[in-house]
């Protein structure tokens, strides 16, 4: 430990004032693994600490979801709302604070309508609109968020005398936001689309519709088809038919695999044959880990970190 102008090496004092710049960071390096020798083996305990909890709630986690679904994804939307806000209030974010309050008022405005009853048949449509929004938007910043780290790596932040810790701030910043909201975005977006179905009575948890389909009538919005260049028609494998713009929205906003009436699996690779939109079902496979990482991650840690302080562990 340096007292003053000196510093104490294997029960040796060295006046720091009288060595070179490199005597003194060689003691300092001595000093370093001086105060940590005798501390592998607590490494050791700690790492597979990390490893076996890991594992656990990993295990804990997959059973969860595949047994209790629904409050699998409640409480996972819970914490990825929560978690980051206490986060930045206690490190004074305000700038995040401000977006997310607004974010959340949106969003809770979107899920009154979507569970306020009876439903309004423009309720949909809009719901999914501004959902879609929201996940286009996602996408546009996580790729620009991207586009950024990746320029400023390979040193294009010059060419606009942009300094290197600025650059990968912006897009590390950028890649957070799109990739938060858009989860967040996507997950409330899954539970407005169950009420709203179930509220139009095509669609129920149970499989049993309350409503036997017209043909010619969605099931996503309730609302007549009408094939035209305004409001295109999709016809599933099932035969059933939808708007283009419902199906799209139940499918890649709302997370959904199956048809909202019959619930037969759909075939999301026909579905997007454009190749630009194919795109779009990786980024949602993105979104599913960023969920993870942001909701359970932290949860995840705090307990190993309580682990690490029972046992006298640093």
């Amino acid at each position: 430990m340096a007292i003053d102008n000196f510093i104490v090496v294997n029960n040796k004092s060295y006046d720091l004032n009288n060595l070179s710049e490199t005597e003194r960071k060689r003691l300092e390096h001595m000093k370093l693994h001086e105060e940590h020798k005798g501390h592998e083996k607590m490494h050791l305990e700690m790492f597979l600490i990390l490893v076996v909890c890991l594992i656990i709630t990993q295990f804990i986690l997959i059973q969860w979801r595949q047994r209790h679904l629904r409050s699998f994804q409640q409480a996972t939307l819970f914490g990825m709302w929560i978690v980051p806000m206490i986060i930045s209030l206690y490190n004074v974010w305000y700038r995040f604070i401000i977006i997310w309050a607004v974010f959340s008022l949106i969003m809770a405005f979107m899920a009154f309508s979507a569970t306020r009853k009876p439903i309004a048949m423009t309720t949909p449509s809009r719901v999914y609109t501004w959902f879609l929004l929201i996940y286009k938007l996602s996408y546009f910043f996580g790729i620009i968020g991207y586009l950024v780290i990746m320029s400023t790596l390979f040193g294009l932040n010059i060419l606009f005398m942009i300094k290197p810790a600025a650059a990968m701030d912006f897009g590390f910043l950028i890649t957070f936001y799109g990739l938060y909201f858009g989860v967040v975005g996507r997950d409330l977006s899954a539970v407005c689309s169950d009420k709203m179905a179930a509220q139009i009575g095509y669609y129920t948890e149970s499989g049993v519709p309350t409503r036997i389909l017209d043909e010619h009538v969605c099931a996503v919005c309730g609302n007549p088809l009408i094939s035209d260049d305004k409001d295109k028609c999709y016809k599933l494998n099932c035969g059933h038919t939808f708007h283009d713009f419902c199906i799209r929205g139940w499918c890649i906003v709302g997370k959904k695999q199956t048809c909202p009436y019959c619930r037969e699996r759909v075939d999301l690779q026909r579905m997007f044959k454009n190749p630009w939109e194919k795109p779009h079902l990786l980024y949602g496979s993105l979104l599913d880990w960023v969920r993870y990482l942001v909701a359970w991650q932290p949860l995840i840690f705090i307990v190993i970190q309580g682990i690490f302080l029972t046992f006298g562990l640093k």
